[in-house]
């Protein structure tokens, strides 16, 4: 058996790895399955070249076993419908309504960031061939999609089976276990996809992971803690007086799925407790206004309290008074010209797409404005250079702009489990003889390794490169 990261190796985004069972007499034919296949986002051009290439054949692919509806995770799966892909895509049942929503959303900013740079910026810009893939390839893409409970045993191809365990990290997320038969005996394989955090507001804790030989383990925050869940709400709340008082603008770059819901819960609670003033609030994504939807359809991946203080007496958690849902381009563009203060959330998360951008072009250059960034910013991402307090200036489309809202990370937001979470999950996983780290920068990835190394030395830690082949 082999594992061959495709994406996330080193690196945060584009989530792909491949598992690999060698021909047998029992099973005469070769095995391969794709653990997720997500985008790769940062810089524009090097992420462009990464999306379009695939180191397989899709036709060739047996199964892909789908973790959740987060871009780096599914987003390339209409390409490889496009490109041939035949097999079954397995998830649990919210990740496939979600990724129904995320996908065709996906494709639309494809459709006209595609239109715009060919028309704006062909000198500086990756050679326009067309849209990466079209609403029609995420539409049809979705037949390939089987829905799976946590914790059902499932066939994913001969001589393997698989199970969903909560995650913990955004609706419908699960880490993976794999039984896989090869040479007379069962191997087990587990795979946290994001592993999120307890006590997070909205989605049940993550579940433990059972008893594994391999474990492919994300890293993201893999040297760093992350502060009190609590802790994030009051300093949205003290951000939001401050910045209502100078008569600005809140921007808040916000993933559609999930940590806008997040926010706009705390923000729900803030003002049931009177604790920020009467401003608008406007959620500016199409896009969250249906993954909100889809939420609404998934009670069943809710924690106890958010069940009990909310839908259990019919109150929608992701409204209330001061908050309006945009639709159309135009309600989005009537911000430009509308004074503060208010709350705009907009996607995406790293502002790489979306309306995010625009209001960014818009609002950044005026000192009573805040951007806040509530979840992480991969490296060479717009978001990365908009929270870094040694840029002073960015680049928004073709322009140049002078940084001088005020930035605020509040990292207690981040639906990724921090190196203490990390090291718990690890040491509470019996077996592991091989631990694979992934989507992680070394700077994060490098440190959890040396500890994982200090307490439990018989255990192999492994960091690989893309495309290099572990043998397990």
């Amino acid at each position: 058996m082999k594992i061959i990261p495709h994406g996330a190796a080193r690196e945060v985004t584009g989530t792909c790895h491949e598992i690999r069972i060698d021909a047998s007499s029992r099973y005469p034919r070769e095995r391969r399955i794709l653990l997720d296949c997500g985008l790769f986002q940062g810089h524009r051009q090097e992420a462009a070249v990464k999306n379009v290439q695939f180191a397989f054949e899709p036709k060739d692919m047996d199964a892909m076993i789908l973790t959740h509806a987060h871009a780096d995770h599914v987003g390339r799966v209409p390409l490889l419908h496009k490109r041939g892909w035949k097999a079954p895509i397995y998830c649990t049942y919210a990740t496939k309504d979600l990724a129904a929503v995320m996908l065709k959303d996906s494709a639309y900013i494809n459709e006209k960031d595609e239109e715009f740079f060919c028309k704006h910026l062909k000198e500086s810009m990756v050679k326009c061939d067309g849209p990466l893939y079209t609403q029609k390839d995420a539409g049809e893409c979705m037949r390939h999609f089987t829905g799976c409970n946590y914790n059902d045993w499932f066939s994913v191809c001969a001589g393997v089976r698989a199970m969903f365990l909560d995650a913990g990290h955004i609706v419908g997320a699960a880490m993976i276990v794999l039984e896989i038969e090869e040479d007379g005996r069962t191997k087990r394989v587990g795979f946290s996809g994001d592993l999120g955090r307890s006590m997070l507001p909205i989605i049940r804790d993550p579940a433990p992971m059972p008893e594994v030989e391999t474990l492919i383990c994300e890293s993201t925050y893999g040297n760093r803690q992350h502060e009190d869940v609590e802790s994030a709400k009051h300093a949205l709340r003290d951000v939001i007086i401050r910045t209502a008082k100078r008569g600005g603008k809140v921007l808040i770059p916000a993933f559609s799925l999930e940590r806008t819901q997040e926010i706009v819960y705390d923000l729900h609670l803030l003002w049931d407790a009177k604790e920020i003033p009467a401003i608008p609030i406007v959620i500016d994504s199409p896009l969250a206004s249906k993954v909100t939807d889809v939420f609404m359809k998934h009670p069943e991946c809710y924690d106890q309290k958010m069940y009990d203080q909310f839908l259990g007496r019919a109150h929608n958690p992701f409204q209330f008074s001061l908050v309006r849902y945009t639709e159309t381009p135009e309600e989005s563009k009537a911000l430009n010209g509308t004074p503060g203060p208010m709350i705009i959330m907009a996607g995406s998360g790293m502002c790489e797409a979306g309306r995010i951008r625009h209001h960014l072009k818009n609002e950044i250059e005026n000192e009573r404005n805040t951007v806040i960034a509530v979840g992480f910013m991969a490296d060479d991402t717009l978001g990365r250079r908009v929270i870094d307090p040694t840029i002073t200036e960015v680049k928004i489309f073709d322009r140049m702009y002078r940084k001088r809202a005020e930035t605020v990370y509040i990292n207690a937001y981040s639906g990724h489990a921090d190196m203490n979470d990390l090291d718990n999950f690890v040491y509470s996983t019996q077996g592991v003889q091989r631990l694979i780290l992934v989507h992680g920068e070394l700077a994060q990835m490098e440190p959890f390794a040396e500890r994982m190394r200090h307490v439990r030395p018989a255990m192999q830690v492994l960091m690989p490169e893309r495309e290099e082949v572990i043998s397990c």
